[in-house]
């Protein structure tokens, strides 16, 4: 929802320092200048951090366009010509005032979560159970600090029906400050552990402090079995509705009456108020059972209890960072816990390493306790407790701290212990600490960086993958943004499985990104978009007549070009209830799909009778937008529109958007960026215009592996029909891509090379179906296992596509759906 300037100024009492544009509006809120992605309706806050103080960037964000600053003092030696600066005595509590004004905008119920742990598994499983029925806000990942939840807050749209968000505090005196931005109609408390202990004088003032979350909240949800949180919520809110679930007390509301463990699954038979209802969830270990019965206790509050949502929970799906369990190296087993480290999680961890049960042994990983606020020898004391008491036969220590636990281990047990990070990595690369045959846990405060522990020790699958860096495809949304006039909205292209990438992924991160509208070219890509949980407005630019129900059930917009497409389409609209939005498409010159000037007398006749049809937008394609010979044809393309649009509005009596540019036209033709831009390519990192090729990044990198190297002798042949025959002696890796995978036979015999330790290395013979083999004769360190990028960072798509005489289009659209797509943000 955007807001003019000035009203901004006033909702957070600003001094206004400058201001020349006071009626320009704001629709996105930044902390950090590597994050600009739409500059003019950006507004930058210069927060103060323990490390970095935003009023250093501020010169930075300008520079990437941005015109709108919140500041508590004029940046050194900082030229903000035509800049709005604001200035406030505290940047983050004018964040947190304009957030908490915003929400005061929406009456929708709101879920207020906050405990020790859990609080983000139980928020994103929240998320995919209801996402289907419901429109849902909810934090991004676990943006539940004083910055974070500012942000978080901000998505709320009239679009959303239900919001979710979570709140963490580590001191006394900052809860309150996010329950005036959440201000919630439900609460949800997880659990209470020693998490951020130290910030407080003991656990019930932490208790206590977590609780005023829900000081607006007219209904809270908890365990009742937690003997330190119930008896202070009856006493604290004996004025509220308390709905209470538990595995032992009959008075509470929902109850646990069987629980059976069975191969990594739990069913669960619940007795609820209206009846009893049995579930499965694909976990285990008692803290995640624990997460899903605080989903399921919130389901039923809200009302959502049906057959469909119970059968959601055996399709949970892990949180990223939260007890990842992945198959290692030497027939390991690996539990990744790297997201935090305290006593309560680790001894969750440990019952669920217990578990697996399926290897001879069992080691833990583990670096200093950060933030308990314990006696270092009490602490490490309960370590070693918790350690014998989940049968561990070897302790990794990790830092220094740690090391006291060494003293209260059992006797007899394997122990090693490193200064940092680096150290311990040094001593598995080099032989000194081996894994082999045993489930490995790997628990580490955040400062460690343990995700390169786990990842040095997960198995490496010699399989082709296609990595969808989500980073590039952000940053290359800003690039064309910074081109765009104020108030351009952005359509973008994620057909064809989002050119290869995947759709709901990539739709999911644009969403978040307040895309104005998405595009598919068939309707069965917008259904599935749809039951992905995407809500953006989705124009389907191929609809079919047999697909029309499905898209209005759906809420999918069709493109229509032609009279008789549309009569067909207001027949199916004829008898239903509500609006149905659609879009024109007009030919204007490319001749391939749309009305055309005779035509459109019967298009507005037919629309005229249907009020219930809204023309969201008119648009066409431009058939050369990158080519300069051909600009005069293009000029004429855009004349052509306008006459037909005109037209239109005088017939329908409102202004549908108009959008006519592709990526390269929206470079090249500014003039006639309108209300919409349509950006497709571009955000995959090719510029067809060449004006901005060098600013993108690439967002797809297609690698496979070598997965065997030969030696040949002279006058030996490789592959199919023996194509290629060894001129002297050589060496030759297989790798695992074939054309069955996206890469063409064509490209064999010397057309195109590979990219391997840092060379290119030249496809020898015929490509086959599943592999090919290239030349490393040149290339001696060539081994085994050895990643191989077909396209990528060092490997443009556009050399491929020129080998191939096509266009990147193609190569990214060919690339098989067997190939596994890997989703990387950097």
């Amino acid at each position: 929802m955007p807001y003019r300037i000035r009203t901004i100024a006033e909702v957070i009492g600003a001094e206004v320092l400058q201001m020349p544009h006071p009626e320009a509006e704001v629709s996105h809120l930044l902390l950090d200048s590597r994050q600009v992605v739409f500059p003019r309706v950006s507004l930058f806050f210069a927060l103060r951090g323990r490390r970095l103080d935003g009023h250093d960037f501020v010169q930075e964000a300008w520079q990437q366009g941005v015109r709108h600053f919140v500041v508590e003092r004029l940046p050194a030696n900082a030229t903000l010509t035509g800049a709005t600066i604001l200035r406030v005595s505290d940047a983050l509590a004018a964040l947190q005032q304009l957030a908490a004004w915003h929400r005061s905008h929406f009456s929708m119920p709101v879920v207020g979560i906050t405990g020790s742990n859990g609080k983000t598994i139980v928020k994103e499983w929240l998320y995919q159970l209801l996402h289907p029925f419901v429109q849902v806000v909810h934090n991004p990942r676990s943006y539940n600090s004083q910055s974070g939840v500012p942000l978080s807050v901000w998505q709320l749209d009239a679009r959303h029906e239900l919001a979710i968000f979570e709140a963490g505090i580590s001191r006394k005196g900052e809860m309150e400050r996010l329950a005036a931005i959440i201000r919630p109609t439900i609460g949800l408390f997880t659990t209470l552990g020693p998490a951020h202990d130290e910030g407080f004088a003991d656990r019930q003032e932490k208790l206590r402090e977590k609780l005023k979350l829900f000081a607006t909240a007219e209904l809270i949800v908890a365990c009742r079995d937690q003997q330190e949180v119930w008896p202070v919520l009856q006493e604290q809110f004996a004025d509220r509705r308390l709905f209470s679930w538990s595995r032992t007390e009959t008075a509470a509301d929902m109850l646990v009456v069987h629980e059976e463990v069975c191969d990594q699954h739990t069913r669960l038979r619940v007795r609820l108020p209206g009846g009893m209802v049995g579930l499965e969830v694909p976990f285990a270990d008692r803290a995640s059972v624990e997460n899903a019965l605080h989903c399921l206790a919130l389901c039923v509050v809200l009302g959502y209890v049906t057959p469909e949502l119970v059968g959601r929970f055996a399709r949970l799906e892990p949180v990223a960072m939260r007890l990842e369990l992945k198959e290692g190296v030497q027939q390991c087993l690996v539990v990744n816990d790297s997201y935090n480290a305290d006593l309560g999680s680790l001894a969750i961890a440990l019952q669920f390493l217990e578990q697996q049960g399926n290897r001879p042994r069992r080691t833990l990983i583990l670096s200093d306790i950060l933030q308990s606020g314990r006696n270092a020898t009490v602490l490490y004391r309960d370590v070693a407790r918790l350690v014998a008491g989940h049968g561990i036969d070897r302790f990794v220590g990790v830092g220094q701290a740690v090391r006291a636990a060494a003293t209260h281990l059992p006797k007899g047990m394997e122990t090693a212990f490193f200064d940092t990070t680096e150290a311990l990595l040094a001593a598995i690369d080099a032989g000194r600490l081996d894994f082999a045959n045993e489930a490995v846990l790997i628990k580490g405060a955040r400062d460690f960086a343990f995700e390169r522990v786990a990842n040095r020790l997960a198995r490496k699958v010699h399989n082709t993958v296609l990595e969808v860096h989500l980073g590039a495809l952000v940053h290359n949304l800003s690039v064309f943004s910074k081109y765009l006039k104020p108030g351009v909205r952005t359509m973008a292209m994620v057909k064809a499985a989002a050119y290869g990438s995947g759709s709901a992924e990539v739709a999911r991160l644009l969403e978040f990104h307040n895309i104005s509208y998405l595009a598919v070219a068939y309707a069965d890509e917008g259904v599935e978009l749809r039951q992905a949980g995407i809500r953006t407005p989705i124009l389907v630019l191929n609809p079919e007549e047999a697909a029309f129900d499905m898209m209005l059930r759906h809420a999918l917009e069709p493109e229509l070009y032609s009279p008789a497409l549309l009569r067909k389409f207001l027949q199916q609209v004829e008898g239903r209830g509500g609006e149905a939005g659609i879009h024109l498409k007009l030919d204007t010159g490319m001749h391939r799909l749309g009305f055309e000037p005779h035509q459109l007398d019967e298009a507005l006749r037919l629309l005229r009778v249907h009020p219930r049809v809204c023309v969201r937008s008119v648009f066409s394609h431009l058939a050369a937008s990158e080519d300069p010979e051909e600009d005069a044809f293009t000029h004429r393309q855009a004349q052509a529109f306008m006459a037909m649009y005109a037209r239109i509005v005088e017939a329908l009596g409102y202004r549908p958007m108009r959008h006519i540019l592709n990526s390269a036209g929206i470079l090249r033709f500014p003039e006639y960026q309108w209300e919409m831009v349509r950006l497709g390519i571009g955000l995959y990192g090719i510029d067809s215009s060449g004006q901005v090729q060098d600013a993108l990044r690439p967002v797809l990198t297609l690698k496979a592996r070598v997965s065997q190297v030969k030696q040949l002798a002279l006058g030996e042949t490789v592959g199919y029909n023996r194509t290629w025959h060894a001129e002297a002696p050589a060496r030759i890796a297989t790798v695992t891509i074939g054309y069955a995978d996206g890469l063409p036979r064509a490209l064999g015999r010397g057309r195109y090379a590979l990219y391997v330790r840092g060379r290119k290395a030249p496809i020898v013979g015929n490509v086959c179906m599943d592999m090919c083999m290239i030349d490393v004769t040149h290339i001696p360190d060539v081994q085994e296992g050895d990643e191989v990028e077909v396209f990528g960072q060092h490997l443009p798509v556009q050399e491929m596509a020129r080998r191939l005489d096509t266009i990147p289009y193609e190569v990214f659209t060919g690339v098989s759906a067997r190939v596994k797509r890997v989703y990387i943000q950097e």
